[in-house]
């Protein structure tokens, strides 16, 4: 270190640096700002200055080389082969998209769904006695869904919006439009149920021209094709419009080279292991090739088509199942080949470093910011202490810690109003529903709700272990429990609760929530009266404030609660100490009669005009304020 680094280090003047080398071997007249110490002077300085040295040595950050895989550049046009398009079919819910493709693909999706709708992506290629092919995805329509009608826009080339004659334009049709314009995607317009007596197809064209959708009937560019998905009406119509369009775009690929693709969907399947839905958009897929997807990486053992069916090659635009993952990459990941397995680690260990290393710039910026609060309230200390004298600064700390006493260290009890819970889904794109429906969770000052862990794939013990430690509550969405788990569930006290339909899910959770809140109390009216007149009686030495009143309304019950109103605000909530009709003392007083009461407040001043409204308290069960959105 040079005296000025050194002074600079010990936040002192460089003069004290000269001062401490007094009377020492070395020369001070030689000493310049910029001259070099050795340590041995560097550790005399300290020394006679009152401080510490610790030492350490300088760490270097090893700069690691990118290993990342990328896409390769755009291809020479002459390379080009035409490819058949990808179509993604979007709209609202039950507006009918599925029984569509179903009668498209000749298939019964439909009839199997739970609930009627359509809770995950699906992957299709269908082939038109034309000879033509298009792989076809259909998204669900259902508003928790959003995530994925946003990948199925991404990856497609036409959107077939459909819309029921009957319905009109909803909620997810304009989020549909919407996606497919951030994707920069034409839209081909299904008008369906035209088989309905109800059916309007023209309100729903007008309605679509507030959203910039303008059918070609309105001169716009927009092909509107009406259809019946339950009787098969003018479906070829439909699917001719999509290949016209198509062709419009010359849609091509390079079939040739390393394999670029999109994962549409992940899910665990238990004799199978991780497996994806990907869309192949360059290159062609075979067995043994090596593929990488986000953090996790394959060799292809097996690819097969929508029906199950092993295939060994996939060409651009198909939709193929692929078997051979290491790990579940999620939806929306970029698939791209790699030569080699020792390639692919790589570029995996690469993606994971660069992750690390983003969190840990995150992590420092945290604890920089706490060690700022830090040191801000160690300056508020010193200036609240610096000027008193030690003994006085002993009592002040003293007199502090007697007015906040520390309490002892307890075991915390979990608070009711805490649900843990642990999420489990089928499909990866079902999960990030799901979490996504919980990421709009605004109820926390009612009760917090405490996301524990969430995975794909069936329950599993090490599942039922977490929710017994954290007392919380397992939802499971399209998943199973075996018999034995569910029992063990049983004996620790562990609720698991299975959904096939994703608002099912959501209610019961809504439900759960609801039953960790304390009850309300609710005011229900019994009777009302109006003050005609006001008298006092002595009773002892006492006056006492009386009001004379007529029943208005149902009746006056003495043992219940009252409140007086006066101009519709309530000044008094209590008890009656007398009720009495003439000069009897009664329980009741019914509609139409007169009486005389008295509160068990003597403050209070009657008036004429004020109301009194006898009451009974109810507890009631609360209900959640937290509101998904369906």
């Amino acid at each position: 270190m040079t005296v000025k680094e050194l002074a600079r280090a010990m936040e002192k003047d460089i003069d004290c640096v000269y001062e401490a080398l007094l009377n020492t071997a070395i020369d001070i007249d030689s000493l310049e700002a910029n001259s070099r110490l050795d340590d041995v002077w560097i550790k005399e300085v300290v020394k006679k200055t009152g401080m510490k040295l610790k030492w350490s040595k300088l760490k270097q950050d090893k700069i690691r080389e990118n290993k990342n895989a990328v896409r390769r550049p755009q291809a020479d046009p002459a390379l080009l082969a035409p490819r058949s398009p990808v179509v993604t079919i979007m709209g609202h819910v039950d507006h009918g998209k599925t029984t569509l493709l179903d009668k498209l693909r000749k298939t019964q999706v439909a009839a199997m769904e739970a609930g009627g709708i359509t809770q995950h992506i699906g992957a299709f290629l269908v082939s038109l006695p034309s000879g033509e092919k298009i792989t076809f995805l259909d998204t669900p329509g259902h508003a928790a869904f959003s995530a994925m009608r946003a990948r199925g826009a991404q990856v497609t080339d036409i959107v077939i919006l459909v819309v029921a004659a009957d319905d009109g334009v909803m909620k997810q049709t304009v989020e549909s439009i919407q996606h497919a314009k951030d994707a920069k995607v034409p839209i081909v317009l299904a008008i369906n149920k035209c088989d309905k007596a109800e059916a309007d197809p023209e309100k729903v064209k007008k309605e679509l021209l507030a959203y910039d959708v303008v059918c070609e009937d309105f001169g716009g560019d927009v092909q509107a094709v009406h259809v019946s998905a339950l009787t098969g009406d003018n479906l070829m119509a439909l699917a001719e419009a999509t290949i016209t369009l198509a062709e419009m775009l010359e849609l091509k690929a390079d079939p040739t080279g390393p394999v670029e693709g999109t994962v549409i969907e992940s899910f665990t399947d238990k004799g199978r292991g991780p497996v994806t839905t990907a869309i192949i958009q360059r290159g062609t897929l075979r067995k043994g090739s090596i593929l990488v997807a986000g953090k996790s990486w394959a060799k292809v053992r097996l690819m097969f088509d929508e029906n199950g069916k092993t295939i060994n090659e996939a060409c651009p635009s198909m939709p193929v199942g692929i078997i051979g993952w290491r790990d579940l990459p999620s939806a929306g990941d970029e698939i791209l080949e790699v030569e080699s397995e020792p390639k692919a680690r790589e570029v995996v260990d690469w993606r994971k470093y660069e992750q690390e290393r983003e969190k840990n710039k995150e992590d420092i910026k945290i604890l920089e910011e706490k060690r700022k609060e830090h040191q801000e309230a160690h300056r508020k200390d010193r200036e609240k202490y610096g000027t008193l004298h030690w003994k006085e600064r002993s009592l002040k700390k003293y007199q502090e810690k007697i007015k906040n006493p520390l309490k002892p260290k307890e075991k915390t009890e979990r608070d009711s109003n805490v649900l843990p819970v642990i999420i489990k889904g089928d499909v990866d794109g079902s999960v990030e529903a799901i979490l996504n429906i919980l990421n709009t969770y605004d109820a926390s000052h009612e009760c917090e709700l405490e996301l524990v862990h969430f995975g794909v794939g069936d329950i599993s013990e090490n599942d039922v272990n977490l929710a017994e430690t954290f007392d919380g509550v397992i939802y499971g969405f399209n998943v199973n429990a075996g018999n034995v788990l569910q029992k063990s569930a049983a004996k620790k006290g562990v609720k698991i609760k299975l959904h096939k339909i994703i608002y099912r899910l959501i209610e019961d959770l809504q439900a759960e929530l609801s039953s960790r809140l304390s009850c309300i109390v609710e005011e229900h009216p019994i009777g009302e009266a109006s003050i005609l007149a006001t008298f006092s009686v002595t009773e002892g030495k006492k006056k006492v404030p009386v009001a004379g009143c007529r029943v208005q309304k149902g009746q006056l019950e003495k043992t219940q609660k009252f409140k007086l109103i006066r101009n519709g605000q309530v000044i008094w909530k209590g008890s009656l100490t007398s009720l009495k009709h003439h000069k009897d003392d009664v329980s009741v007083i019914k509609t139409g009669m007169d009486c005389g009461l008295s509160l068990d407040e003597g403050n209070i001043e009657f008036k004429v005009g004020d109301e009194i409204v006898c009451y009974e308290e109810k507890e009631v069960l609360a209900k959640t304020s937290w509101d998904p959105g369906f």
